[in-house]
């Protein structure tokens, strides 16, 4: 799988922030604040699977969780955007445990090296809508 073009940097609207009085979360793939300036156009994604271009899932997580982020970038990219534009996701994972979320860390710091993360909210769940579907997660980017 490649994304190749689809983390092109360009000017982020969006400010993030993780305030002296909080622990340090970026260790754990997010931020806690974003800021948003009130002339930006904000574009909402639908939770996005880890399904290939054909639907399939992998039965590997870590697999779904890159296909999961190729989709978002494929939503902002129609609206010309990248996963960089994202200020809040809502991440939903079936049988959430330690490993999965070494996985999600790791591949969240291949499209934020940074570690600008995105405010991000965690759910772990017992099921989502496909059989075999292990993620799913939802975007606000800002343009």
């Amino acid at each position: 799988m490649t994304t190749s073009g689809l983390f092109t940097q360009q000017v982020i609207a969006q400010e993030i922030t993780n305030p002296k009085g909080l622990y340090d979360p970026r260790p754990h793939g997010y931020s806690h604040v974003a800021t948003v300036p009130a002339n930006s156009v904000l574009v909402f994604v639908a939770g996005q699977a880890g399904t290939d271009q054909e639907g399939k899932l992998s039965e590997d997580f870590r697999t779904q969780v890159q296909y999961s982020f190729k989709n978002l970038a494929i939503a902002l990219q129609s609206k010309e955007l990248t996963l960089l534009n994202i200020a809040k996701l809502t991440t939903l994972v079936v049988d959430y445990d330690a490993a999965k979320h070494q996985i999600l860390i790791e591949e969240g710091k291949k499209i934020w090296p940074d570690e600008q993360f995105p405010v991000n909210t965690l759910i772990p769940v017992s099921r989502l809508a496909l059989d075999g579907m292990q993620i799913e997660i939802d975007a606000t980017a800002v343009k």
